[in-house]
């Protein structure tokens, strides 16, 4: 297993940011008799105290996290940074498929299989299918595949609602990166679990997804809560995040989060960045509310029953 980066001491709690608030406060206030004398110190140190609780606020945010696999500025390339886990019994209610049923589970991030261009021309697809519509709540969804689209407090069929005018939205070429890209990250997971790509299969859900900080209008809005894709979906076998845009800097919030028996670790979206896990309850997960901001990904989604299995997406005929 590769080293993990420890996070340092836990997050300041509530009570400590009012503490420092009121100390800051008080400060001021037995300060004001000396204002004729130090006003401009007086405003440095108002300012100082003021930065200090908002920093202390923001870093509170996170004080369930107790490990940070992979941070924002790391770049794990070439070879992803596997963390092994022990599988669990999901599996065995399930049919056993030779060659890809996992016998070996864990989580891995690797920034070397998509490229920040490939990941910002993809984005620019997901902003342009999404403008079409998109939820009234936080977050929106546009599946490829099957034409969903978030639409108000619904979804309706893309391909279907638009018609021709889809051939204005995306081109072939959009389609072919993603048909790559689907393939690359396909090919990393069976090298990382010792599967065999051809017994995997593409499978849906599999979606663009964008999460902002609006509040939740339907259930379909609320993205945070935890979950296993084993059990919530029954054909996942292995699940994938293909991250478009940058956590700190285009958002916040919005952090993946494994959570452990023995503490909460989490992976830091950056654009190109791929981070993918064995599905049963073995990777107990959820994703942090977005505070700030919009995070764009891709879920991209493989089960081991060709039963299952959906094709890569393809314009309709005529565009």
């Amino acid at each position: 297993m590769a080293p993990v980066r420890q996070r340092g001491a836990q997050g300041t709690s509530t009570a400590d940011i009012e503490k420092k608030i009121k100390r800051g406060n008080a400060l001021r206030q037995g300060s004001s008799w000396r204002a004729s004398r130090g006003p401009v110190a007086l405003l440095l140190l108002t300012l100082c105290v003021c930065g200090a609780a908002v920093w202390m606020y923001v870093t509170s945010l996170d004080s369930d996290i107790t490990e940070t696999l992979v941070s924002r500025s790391d770049l794990v390339s070439p070879q992803p940074r596997v963390y092994s886990v022990p599988c669990s019994e999901d599996y065995e209610n399930y049919k056993r498929y030779p060659g890809c049923t996992p016998q070996k589970c864990g989580r891995a991030v690797t920034d070397g299989v998509v490229t920040r261009e490939e990941a910002h021309v993809l984005r620019r697809l997901a902003e342009r299918g999404l403008a079409l519509a998109g939820s009234e709540g936080g977050a929106s969804i546009l599946d490829l595949h099957s034409g969903a689209l978030s639409m108000g407090q619904q979804f309706v069929n893309i391909y279907r609602y638009f018609g021709d005018d889809v051939g204005d939205v995306f081109t072939k070429e959009d389609f072919q990166l993603y048909r790559d890209v689907r393939g690359r990250i396909q090919a990393i997971i069976a090298e990382t679990f010792d599967l065999d790509p051809t017994s995997m299969y593409l499978t849906k859900p599999t979606f663009f997804s964008r999460i902002n900080g609006t509040v939740a209008k339907t259930l379909h809005d609320e993205y945070w809560h935890p979950h296993i894709d084993k059990l919530t979906y029954g054909s996942f076998d292995y699940t994938s995040l293909l991250y478009l845009s940058d956590y700190g800097s285009e958002f916040t919030g919005g952090r993946f989060v494994f959570m452990d028996q023995n503490g909460n670790r989490t992976v830091e979206p950056r654009a190109g960045r791929v981070s993918f896990f064995s599905s049963g309850s073995e990777n107990l997960h959820r994703v942090e509310k977005v505070t700030w901001g919009t995070r764009y990904a891709i879920t991209v989604s493989f089960t081991c029953d060709p039963e299952h299995a959906i094709v890569d997406p393809a314009l309709p005929a005529g565009n």
